[in-house]
């Protein structure tokens, strides 16, 4: 089991925008995006199309890791990512709306197609806020 983060990181982690997802192309280079997110709970919770890049390097090889924007006081993690096409969890979804005003990650966007969370299980912290 991952060890909880301290109380003002998971401030900051709740507090942060973005984070970068690293996932892994079929050939072997990282593919590297920043992504809106929420933590519930441990697992940290990406909204995508279900025909996005991340999704497909996600099918083939779950492994990720995750960077919250700052090289002064870098949150870096590992984990593996689960697809779920349905049944998003409530919580989750309202979550979503309250980081980001009201948005919904299941909705489509403009000529997009269906919508998938990844959940994301955190096997390793890296870095916890602080450089070594």
């Amino acid at each position: 089991m991952t060890p909880a983060p301290s109380p003002d990181l998971r401030e900051r982690v709740a507090a942060e925008r973005d984070v970068w997802l690293a996932t892994l192309l079929a050939d072997g280079p990282p593919h590297l995006v920043p992504v809106w997110f929420v933590v519930v709970a441990v697992d940290w919770w990406i909204g995508t199309d279900a025909t996005s890049v991340k999704v497909g390097n996600v099918g083939r090889d779950p492994r990720v890791s995750l960077a919250l924007p700052d090289a002064d006081a870098p949150v870096v993690v590992e984990g593996t990512a689960d697809i779920l096409p349905a049944e998003f969890p409530v919580g989750v979804l309202d979550a979503f709306a309250a980081k980001y005003d009201g948005w919904d990650p299941t909705a489509s966007w403009d000529g997009g197609g269906a919508r998938v969370l990844l959940r994301v299980r955190i096997r390793r912290w890296l870095f916890a806020g602080t450089a070594h």
